[in-house]
């Protein structure tokens, strides 16, 4: 095996250092991709390690590289298709990496800069049960106590592949930038379609050697001693590989270590984080299984003490992982992929015996790519996000994955039949297998979606749509029914069964070898199930039933909260209808009640339409009508339950107040009644009964203009008291007239019914003119509209002036005869 890494510059690394600052992004990988045709590998070797980092930047973020998850065609369409061409795999980049395997070069990877589980267990010298750290600990040649991982060169590119999508987290970005566009995510995606392909076999690597073969990684002695978590387990496909010629292995079985580390680095890069908590929880596979063979009184001989000893030292640790949109849109890539992937394994034959012998490394790798290498990992990357995400719509991207998960037929390769597209497609019996052995990703997640749901805000679209969206999931035909069987199968009594072989429960970490005689056709369902719970949640979980009574019970409440956001949608659909029709000309001169008390609370509902309440309304009223078809919920429970929200309108329309509970010192919010409020359910009602020339200075209102013009109202009210006594007196037209316009009724109303202003119902409210009008922003502006508009016709100032006050007049006297023998409190 040749050296470490060149520590004296090149004179080819310093050439191409210097175009970095000099030539163009097109011309460099051109030159870049000249260097790798020609220049032999020893010479390549010394400017790999530089050209990743330049590439994907450094693992501290500093550097940015070429910024590819910034990178898209439609702002840069150039440099987009340079670096989708350098980097594909068949590209120069790859080329390069191959051409370096060959040589069995290493390159050092800090320990430091993995994830926190993987970081945390190694730096305790206790070794990953992932076999893709076995034999690479190393320390540094400083002689510190710093770890390094020794990487060939495939792995040492996708390792700082798929680690920058959390490292370079803080890149700038200067634009609006879709993450499914960027070449980042169109590089993801090429990679898994060339190395874990849905069709045919992995395309084997470019070979500089006329008819050799790129050799697969040899195991190395390990310079570390390490306790491991459990057995050791060889790669998948080691058995495949072991004591044969490179020139007479078959291609397929050589080539596919490439699918499995890709795999591999992927799943430990994107998912292996998780909080302090989850960490401190987390067990040995081998120490989860044993418990189980515990708990089913078989016996466990091949369990010995290291893992107990081993799980003993892990260390608590502190990771501060905060997943983003971009990296879950990712994972949800992969997701599909794997899905895709897996479904594309061919039937399995009728004889077992037959399978053994003709299935090929690809086929048996699509058979446990799911279980064996993504499964747990996601499960607890989701209770991450699930527990910790904001309660905001961009959660949406976290649900998406999960449903995603959830439906691996979406991605078979059957297509529904014409006739029934527009049907809802049954959920297939062959796919219960699946489902019982991802039983908690159905039910505890739905649990923990159930919580998330009732503390967000049911009337915003984008929440109403997450609703239902799960809703919809969960009721298509037959797949409620097999997620109950499932929990029927797992609540079963544990019996022994003697003659049951372990091969049932065998992981590699036990011996068991997936290549080895597969067990008989018929298999417990209700062990699997139990194996799939316990491996995830540990022996001391205490299930709760997705059909359960508590759940129900969430469900009703869930049910309750879509009747009072349909409710508040219904009551915001109809303020703002009445607020647009009570948008006249001549309301832009006078106060508006709703403006004079401010008592009406807005929603996001207000600035996206009609339309946008609308679909709340139905994606509210479909999720509901799932829901009823999930839980097989009584009609009449419903009925009694939108009666009850319907009586929260009084015969005025409006809503009820927030729960509260009576005390001494009067009313007090409940629980309940905060989330009411904090999420505009319902509100009380406050307005403001004082006098309205005294009242805040509102944000429409010029403040210097209010405090003028209540000086020059004080002054006219006090110098012509009398007259306007005079003339509200009068019992023709003309009183009437200066009644209703120089008295406010609706304000003695208050004064007199009111307990608040009790002390001020004995003052003398008499008439009184009011120009705090003339001081809202939207007065001066409708004014200086209409001067324009004068001037422009020759009208005149004077002319202009005219006209309003004929306008104004005409409007009162028809408001006079309007409300004429109206009782002053209906004004």
């Amino acid at each position: 095996m040749a050296g470490p890494y060149l520590q004296q510059p090149s004179f080819l690394l310093a050439t191409l250092k210097a175009d970095c600052v000099n030539k163009p992004f097109a011309q460099r990988c051109h030159d870049l991709e000249t260097v790798i045709e020609e220049f032999p590998a020893k010479e390549l070797h010394g400017i790999f390690p530089w050209l990743v980092e330049s590439i994907f930047g450094s693992l501290d973020g500093i550097i940015v590289g070429w910024n590819l998850r910034c990178l898209q065609g439609r702002t840069n369409p150039t440099e987009y298709s340079v670096a989708l061409d350098f980097l594909d795999p068949s590209g120069p980049m790859m080329k390069l990496v191959y051409k370096l395997q060959a040589e069995e070069y290493r390159y050092d990877f800090p320990v430091s800069y993995l994830p926190g589980p993987v970081k945390a267990s190694i730096q305790e010298q206790v070794l990953p049960e992932c076999s893709l750290y076995h034999n690479k600990v190393q320390f540094t040649s400083s002689g510190g106590l710093d770890l390094n991982l020794a990487l060939n060169p495939f792995e040492y590119y996708m390792f700082y592949f798929a680690i920058s999508l959390i490292t370079q987290k803080n890149s700038p970005i200067t634009h609006h930038v879709s993450p499914s566009n960027s070449a980042y995510f169109i590089l993801v995606d090429t990679y898994l379609k060339c190395f874990l392909p849905t069709e045919g076999s992995v395309l084997p690597p470019p070979s500089s050697n006329p008819g050799g073969a790129i050799p697969s990684p040899t195991p190395r002695s390990p310079a570390v001693p390490f306790t491991s978590y459990g057995m050791h387990h060889t790669s998948l496909l080691k058995r495949h590989i072991a004591h044969q010629p490179s020139v007479n292995a078959d291609p397929a079985s050589q080539e596919i270590w490439r699918s499995e580390t890709l795999l591999q680095i992927f799943v430990e890069m994107w998912l292996h984080h998780y909080s302090l908590e989850m960490y401190q929880k987390m067990q040995s596979p081998h120490v989860k299984l044993e418990v189980l063979h515990y708990r089913l009184s078989i016996s466990s001989k091949h369990h010995g003490s290291p893992a107990q000893s081993s799980y003993q030292a892990l260390h608590a640790y502190q990771e501060s992982f905060k997943p983003t949109e971009e990296h879950v849109l990712v994972v949800r890539l992969l997701v599909k992929h794997l899905h895709a992937f897996s479904n594309s394994l061919k039937p399995e034959p009728l004889s077992p015996s037959a399978h053994s012998h003709t299935a090929s490394p690809l086929e048996e790798f699509k058979r446990v790519v799911i279980p064996r290498f993504v499964q747990q990992k996601l499960y607890i990357f989701l209770q991450h996000c699930f527990g910790h995400w904001p309660l905001d719509a961009s959660f949406r991207a976290v649900l998406e994955m999960w449903l995603s998960y959830l439906q691996p037929w979406r991605y078979a390769p059957e297509k529904p039949p014409q006739t029934a597209e527009l049907l809802p497609r049954s959920v297939s019996e062959k796919w219960a297998a699946f489902i019982q052995e991802n039983l908690l990703m159905y039910t505890k997640l739905f649990v923990g979606f159930l919580n998330r749901t009732l503390r967000t805000d049911l009337v915003s679209p984008k929440n109403a749509l997450m609703v239902f969206r799960v809703a919809k999931v969960f009721a298509q035909p037959n797949l409620a029914e097999m997620i109950l069987k499932g929990e029927q199968l797992f609540l079963e009594p544990e019996l022994v069964i003697p003659h049951r072989q372990h091969r049932l429960f065998m992981t590699p970490t036990l011996g068991g070898s997936f290549f080895s005689s597969w067990p008989p056709t018929i298999t417990d369902a209700s062990f699997k199930v139990k194996s799939h719970v316990y491996s995830l949640e540990g022996q001391d979980f205490q299930y709760k039933q997705m059909f359960g009574t508590e759940v129900r019970n969430l469900v009703l409440k869930l049910a309750q909260l879509i009747c009072q956001a349909q409710q508040t949608a219904k009551s915001i659909s109809d303020h703002s209808a009445e607020t647009m029709a009570s948008h006249s000309f001549f309301s832009w001169f006078k106060f508006t009640p709703s403006e004079m008390n401010g008592s009406y609370t807005g929603n996001d509902l207000d600035e996206i339409g009609q339309d946008s309440i609308k679909k709340t309304d139905e994606y509210l009223e479909k999720a509901l009508e799932y829901l009823c078809q999930i839980f097989k919920l009584n009609e009449a429970q419903l009925t009694q339950m939108m009666m009850k929200c319907g009586t929260a309108q009084d015969e005025n329309g409006k809503k009820q107040l927030p729960d509260c509970i009576e005390s001494e010192n009067g009313l007090i919010l409940t629980p309940l009644g905060r989330y009411q409020m904090i999420n505009g359910l319902r509100r009380f009602d406050v307005q403001y009964q004082g006098d309205t020339e005294l009242q805040p200075i509102r944000s429409y209102e010029n403040a210097t203009l209010v405090r003028l013009l209540y000086r020059l109202s004080s002054a006219l009210n006090e110098r012509f008291a009398e007259q306007m006594n005079v003339l509200c007196s009068r019992e023709d037209f003309i009183g009437r007239f200066c009644c209703y316009h120089l008295k406010n009724p609706r304000f003695v109303h208050k004064i007199r019914y009111s307990p608040v202003l009790k002390d001020r119902r004995n003052q003398n409210w008499g008439p009184r003119i009011s120009l705090r009008f003339l001081a809202s922003y939207r007065t001066l502006f409708s004014l200086l509209m209409l001067y324009f508009i004068a001037s422009w016709f020759y009208i005149g100032p004077v002319g202009c002036t005219f006209i309003i006050l004929f306008s104004y007049f005409l409007y009162a006297v028809i408001m006079t005869f309007f409300f004429e023998g109206r009782k002053p409190h209906e004004h």
